[in-house]
């Protein structure tokens, strides 16, 4: 399919999701593509390659996958292998097949989670605290970056967002992250699609509930231990200083 305008094309994985939207209305420089599950199945690498040869895009924003909630990762421990293992893998093997740049949205849950300020190069390993729901997606986006390390035209973004507005009742006082909210998300993922190797996404250190009050979000605030049924990590905030300087660069 020839793209007659000059734009770049961007495919979309996860086309019904709500960050695909957010990236669909952020973007005012591709041509995007947005296909549902029905269009393309990530978990058939027959419906993956029919698509990209159809479809001739030059970019993969792959954001198909099984999140949340969380819980449900240690409940149905078969679908995030199959979802996020290995159809991120059949994504990698389609990307390479048909030469196209493969661009993976991760998570902060890929670090220990104990000590914060990880940057790209710290050591992975998804928190080892209960070997729940939380540890267990940790590992499944862990190991579609397994796969997407084997691909060199590759990006890994590991993002720390939320959706907007805020979905919970409670914010946590005593769990710190890197939180920005979906859609700074969307706009700062695209500025760095012609980038490669691995970049965080994400704003300042600070807990979730600091986070809330730093958005004039009226809600209450919780503990760690009034969660019963997963067990976060205490700090997966992330250093930012490699987005930072790149976005910079760009202005």
């Amino acid at each position: 399919m020839t793209n007659l305008n000059n734009k770049k094309k961007i495919l979309i994985s996860g086309g019904e999701g709500k960050f695909a939207n957010q990236l669909i209305m952020a973007n005012e420089e591709y041509d995007i593509l947005s296909p549902g599950r029905t269009e393309m199945n990530i978990t058939s690498i027959k419906s993956i390659d029919d698509f990209i040869s159809n479809t001739s895009p030059d970019i993969f924003l792959h954001s198909a996958a099984f999140t949340r909630p969380m819980s449900k990762h240690q409940d149905f421990a078969d679908v995030s292998i199959e979802t996020n293992i290995i159809g991120t893998a059949n994504v990698v093997l389609s990307c390479m097949k048909y030469k196209v740049k493969l661009v993976y949205i991760s998570t902060d849950y890929v670090y220990p989670g104990t000590e914060g300020n990880y940057k790209e190069d710290s050591p992975i390993s998804p928190y080892y605290g209960k070997n729940d729901g939380i540890t267990k997606y940790g590992w499944s986006k862990l190991g579609g970056e397994a796969s997407v390390r084997m691909y060199d035209n590759s990006l890994i973004l590991r993002v720390c967002m939320c959706n907007y507005p805020f979905p919970h009742s409670a914010a946590l006082e005593d769990i710190k992250k890197s939180l920005i909210f979906d859609y700074d998300a969307a706009k700062i993922v695209l500025k760095l699609l012609n980038e490669k190797g691995i970049i965080n996404i994400g704003g300042k250190s600070q807990t979730v509930y600091d986070f809330t009050v730093e958005n004039n979000i009226k809600i209450d605030k919780i503990k760690k231990s009034d969660i019963k049924d997963v067990d976060i990590a205490p700090d997966t905030s992330m250093n930012t200083d490699k987005m930072n300087m790149i976005l910079e660069k760009l202005k």
